[in-house]
């Protein structure tokens, strides 16, 4: 039996530069309240991000894993039952001014080629890395299949071997764009991620993927954007 796919939250909180100091106060209440309370209701791993390059900015960006959708649902109930987070919530929303101006979630499950999160090894010494966020439009609900089809049967793979670090790959179910797809890549810095870049459009295994007939993205693809991210201190995806 094939491992369960868990469901990703992609969650966006997008700021203003302003005296409130929303990134501060927004890392401060996630650091402090929301991070250990969605940890205690049973999702995880997760990541915290900052926008590094890319349009949108500025943003604080939350990766969230969880178990199933039951499991998402009964990790948000549980929040609504933890009295010390409903407490410092309050508190956090009771500041003046805006601690951010909007808010944006979007829901993925992940492929059967990488069921779930994976958390790139680190510690205390190592710098943080970088990490790229893709999305792949489709034309239609056919074609993302086949994308999806791509990458479970060898694209994956590709960015394993060419040391990529893929953090995770998801179908969006819920979300603007649709249908389409994410993924996440981290690597050590930019020169790394150049080169890594250079090699993929090189590689012999990619080459047959790409020219399969109907795994073009010619044929599978309608449109791609990315952005890259870097993690806050506290971030467990890092």
């Amino acid at each position: 039996m094939p491992p369960a796919r868990a469901i990703i939250e992609i969650a966006y909180y997008k700021l203003r530069n302003s005296p409130d100091n929303q990134r501060q106060r927004l890392s401060q209440f996630l650091e402090k309240s929301y991070v250990p309370a969605i940890r205690r209701a049973g999702a995880g791993p997760m990541g915290v991000f900052a926008n590094s390059v890319g349009a949108d900015g500025p943003f604080l960006m939350l990766v969230t894993q969880f178990p199933s959708l039951a499991g998402f649902e009964r990790s948000r109930d549980a929040l609504t039952a933890d009295a010390d987070f409903m407490k410092a919530l309050e508190a956090f929303n009771a500041q003046p001014g805006l601690s951010y101006e909007r808010g944006e979630r979007m829901l993925l499950r992940a492929f059967e080629g990488m069921p779930r999160i994976d958390v790139p090894p680190t510690d205390a010494k190592r710098p943080p890395r970088i990490f790229e966020v893709r999305m792949y439009e489709s034309n239609n609900l056919s074609t993302l299949r086949r994308k999806i089809d791509m990458f479970n049967r060898g694209e994956i793979a590709v960015f394993k071997k060419l040391g990529m670090q893929p953090v995770f790959f998801g179908e969006m179910l819920v979300g603007p764009k649709l249908p389409n797809l994410v993924y996440m890549l981290s690597y050590d810095d930019l020169a790394a991620r150049e080169k890594a870049w250079r090699a993929f459009g090189a590689d012999p295994d990619w080459k047959i993927l790409r020219e399969t007939p109907g795994w073009s993205d010619a044929e599978i693809v309608s449109n791609i954007t990315n952005f890259l991210v870097s993690p806050l201190p506290f971030s467990q995806i890092r």
